[in-house]
């Protein structure tokens, strides 16, 4: 008889315990789900929802507020999800409020998240209001760029790598740079060449320096010639005397080469005086 009350006992505490940690699984699932406070429904739009299931979280500005209720896709590229959101907490929400799924951590479950609008000053959402959504870069999305971009690096490196045998062989213009002792020697000796002629100009506009500097400019002639405007006007006059002068030399000798040719080709008098012996 003592042993059976005992098992009662057992039995009834057993039951007792199971049934309080089921009401409190219930309660802590119910707040996690918003079962048991006042919500309001609210929907976004998206071309892909990166994995989002019903059930996960709905955040705002890192808080959470929310489940997803439903997602339902209507058509191509158009995935409507229905938020369930805490009624007390979407006072703090405005019609201009944008809407993204995120992964909740590098290995986390996937989340809505929902952040201010630029307007602070908008109107509040109500239950059954569409807010904006904003489509990123899911992990997939991000995997495929960078197998890309690293498929495009492996042929850069190739590239790279065909260029810098070819330069280590001596082909093309910089592997000759690079490698051809004869043509380097060039190079240094017309940076030689180079380097004299500087020193040999600088060395020229010195001396040219000490004979400006030299002139005396109240009495010397080269003051004159370089100054003064009449005597360079002179000057100019002289040089154009002379080459006018030049000319009618020129056209002179001219003359006396075809009188000499008919001299000495011609029959006449003078011809005889200078040709006859």
């Amino acid at each position: 008889m003592a042993k059976s009350d005992s098992k009662k006992i057992r039995v009834g505490i057993f039951v007792i315990v199971g049934t309080i940690l089921l009401i409190v699984s219930l309660y802590y699932i119910g707040q996690r789900q918003h079962l048991f406070s006042s919500n309001i429904e609210l929907f976004a739009t998206f071309e892909n929802v990166n994995g989002l299931q019903v059930g996960n979280n709905v955040r705002y500005s890192g808080i959470n507020v929310g489940t997803v209720s439903e997602i339902e896709m209507k058509e191509v590229g158009k995935i409507v999800i229905r938020m369930s959101v805490e009624e007390k907490l979407s006072y703090f929400m405005q019609t201009d409020a944008i809407a993204s799924i995120g992964s909740d951590g590098l290995v986390g479950s996937m989340v809505v998240n929902i952040s201010p609008g630029e307007n602070q000053n908008g109107t509040n959402v109500v239950t059954g209001d569409t807010i904006h959504s904003l489509q990123k870069l899911g992990m997939d999305d991000m995997l495929a760029t960078l197998d890309k971009t690293n498929k495009n690096a492996a042929l850069l490196s190739a590239d790279l790598l065909k260029i810098t045998d070819q330069i280590l062989q001596g082909k093309g213009s910089l592997g000759l740079l690079l490698n051809d002792t004869i043509f380097a020697n060039d190079i240094l000796k017309t940076v030689v060449e180079l380097r004299n002629t500087t020193k040999g100009s600088a060395m020229a506009m010195a001396k040219v320096n000490a004979i400006i500097s030299k002139i005396n400019y109240d009495e010397s002639a080269a003051a004159v010639l370089l100054s003064d405007t009449v005597s360079a006007n002179q000057v100019r006059k002289v040089l154009a005397n002379f080459e006018k002068s030049s000319e009618d030399i020129n056209a002179i000798t001219k003359n006396l080469d075809s009188y000499i040719k008919e001299i000495k080709t011609g029959k006449g008098a003078l011809n005889h005086i200078t040709q006859d012996e």
